[in-house]
């Protein structure tokens, strides 16, 4: 089930938080940035796991790893409850210059593809629900209106609610049913 949700995606409860990457992607924007600087061992493992296997774009990869704990959230993990978390990074970015690792835009077959992948990660991973920001129209320059379409179609029929994050709010906490 697709629920279109309005919030900060860190502050999710979900199993699993999806976002969309390039290939040996810096992570220097948007939340790839804070998740680079909440689980800078996520950032180091992808580029190890992009130099091992030479992915190509329309792919997926999943880290697993200790949570961070919030002090202000007594208790209480962030980005949900348990002690491990799940990042699945999708490879919605068509690769440019290794040099100077700029990626050029997201396309609506990678998205679609990596979505497809995502949708066996979480049936192979047994999630119990998946979080997921409004995929390849920040940096990667897709419109919204042509996105949510193939989000509802590859993952509508997961047995799971999958919280869509169409509208950010920082540090606020969506209501995730």
């Amino acid at each position: 089930m697709i629920h279109l949700v309005e919030g900060d995606i860190l502050h999710s409860k979900a199993h699993a938080i999806a976002q969309g990457v390039g290939i040996n992607d810096p992570m220097d924007k948007g939340l790839a940035l804070q998740l680079h600087n909440a689980y800078p061992s996520m950032h180091k493992d992808f580029h190890h796991w992009c130099h091992q296997h030479s992915p190509e774009a329309g792919e997926a990869w999943m880290w697993s790893g200790a949570r961070m704990h919030i002090p202000w959230e007594s208790n209480n993990f962030w980005k949900g409850t348990g002690s491990t978390v799940h990042i699945v990074n999708l490879i919605t970015q068509e690769g440019a210059d290794s040099h100077d690792h700029r990626h050029g835009k997201a396309t609506l077959s990678n998205v679609q593809h990596s979505l497809k992948a995502l949708a066996k990660i979480a049936v192979k991973e047994n999630f119990t629900s998946l979080a997921l920001p409004r995929l390849g129209t920040g940096t990667g320059g897709l419109d919204w209106a042509d996105v949510l379409p193939l989000i509802e179609k590859k993952l509508g029929d997961l047995n799971i609610p999958v919280y869509v994050y169409q509208t950010y709010h920082a540090d606020q906490a969506a209501n995730e049913a």
